[in-house]
């Protein structure tokens, strides 16, 4: 469950695979979100990408690579973010940061973040298992601040509470994203992060 799926290719210039995943991952996600995976082509996508089919197949093997992509790439984003935050500092505000870098990540992944999990069924069983693996390590960062900020006497809760907290961090970001059209008439993503940091700590703290 640990293997990381692997999408083969032909090519051997890092920075060109780079480059053209990131087209492929552009385009996928309109069209998924527009038409929904299964009736969304590799055409199509090559197509939106700008270059060829045959060309698509030099740095994929199959539309589900491309999904796998497109959920990797948030995952990747998220982790470069909160990277910079260390556990053991056990501060308020190392927590509220990553909260705030968590949520700006989704207000720029919008429409990754619908994709991934509108369609992320779609994916082979390993690819899916290494997704919901990433997933779960997102939740452990959370996790792990928040084990900081008990230890640090800056939070009282249980082990479960905590635990259940990290979940809840990374789910109410994520409403950003599926409640977006609502929400963004009454919030900027500004607004709404520190509201939620409100809300989300008047619940944990002393």
């Amino acid at each position: 469950m640990d293997k990381k799926h692997e999408v083969l290719t032909t090519v051997k210039d890092g920075n060109l695979i780079e480059k053209r995943r990131q087209q492929m991952i552009q385009a996928a996600v309109s069209l998924f979100k527009e038409k929904g995976f299964h009736r969304a082509t590799t055409r199509e996508i090559a197509k939106e990408a700008g270059f060829s089919i045959g060309t698509l197949y030099e740095y994929i093997r199959t539309k589900e690579d491309v999904l796998y992509l497109v959920c990797d790439s948030i995952y990747n984003e998220v982790h470069t973010k909160l990277s910079e935050f260390t556990p053991e500092n056990g501060t308020i505000e190392d927590l509220e940061n990553a909260v705030r870098h968590y949520y700006g990540v989704i207000d720029d992944m919008s429409d990754e973040f619908v994709v991934m999990y509108q369609e992320s069924k779609s994916l082979p069983k390993n690819a899916l298992e290494y997704v919901l693996k990433k997933e779960l390590e997102m939740v452990e960062i959370f996790h792990k601040i928040l084990v900081g900020c008990i230890q640090a006497g800056e939070l009282e809760l249980t082990e479960a509470q905590a635990k259940l907290y990290a979940h809840t961090l990374v789910v109410q970001g994520q409403m950003w994203a599926f409640r977006r059209w609502a929400l963004s008439k009454e919030y900027s993503i500004e607004q709404f992060t520190e509201l939620q940091i409100q809300v989300l700590l008047n619940g944990m703290k002393k």
